[in-house]
């Protein structure tokens, strides 16, 4: 692990990471919060990321819009080719949102020693993700989507519809 990836993870005491999100993107991150604030880490103004929710953007670019509500226990991270994240989007308690995901197709090594690939995730403006709903790397959400609880999103969502299940799949559409 890098030295400043170590520092941004462990030794970096929350009241300022707290203080430098507010500075930097004036946006709210509780103190209870594990946000990485790493220079592939953009937060729009006036988000909010809640209690026990953790941010990581040590591998890609990591963009949340303006006026974006992470609940508690959520987790994000941003993989080679990066997560998207648009404005006005509210992100329920224990959602998983990630971009990157371990190779597997060699039974001769260990699935560390095959490497991570990364396809990007992108969720549009306006977006909401029920609890426990996991948007896992490829995945493409469009604006103004409710996504059911507990859902896993892992392909393309249209604009203006809802969906759910696992695999999530469009149950109506928006007018």
């Amino acid at each position: 692990m890098k030295l400043q990836v170590l520092i941004r993870r462990f030794l970096l005491p929350s009241p300022i990471v707290t203080l430098l999100a507010y500075l930097r993107f004036k946006a709210y991150v509780s103190m209870r919060a594990e946000v990485e604030l790493s220079p592939l880490l953009r937060l729009g103004r006036k988000t909010r990321v809640s209690s026990f929710s953790k941010v990581k953007a040590s591998h890609g670019e990591l963009t949340i819009g303006d006026r974006t509500s992470i609940a508690t226990g959520v987790f994000i991270s941003a993989g080679e080719k990066g997560t998207h994240i648009g404005s006005d989007c509210l992100i329920g308690p224990n959602c998983t949102i990630i971009s990157g995901t371990f190779r597997y197709g060699q039974l001769d090594k260990s699935f560390e020693e095959q490497g991570h690939d990364s396809k990007g995730t992108s969720i549009g403006n306006n977006v909401m993700l029920g609890a426990g709903t996991a948007v896992l790397d490829g995945a493409e959400i469009g604006s103004g989507v409710v996504i059911g609880a507990n859902s896993v999103e892992t392909g393309r969502i249209p604009d203006n519809v809802v969906a759910k299940g696992n695999p999530a799949k469009v149950v109506f559409e928006r007018r």
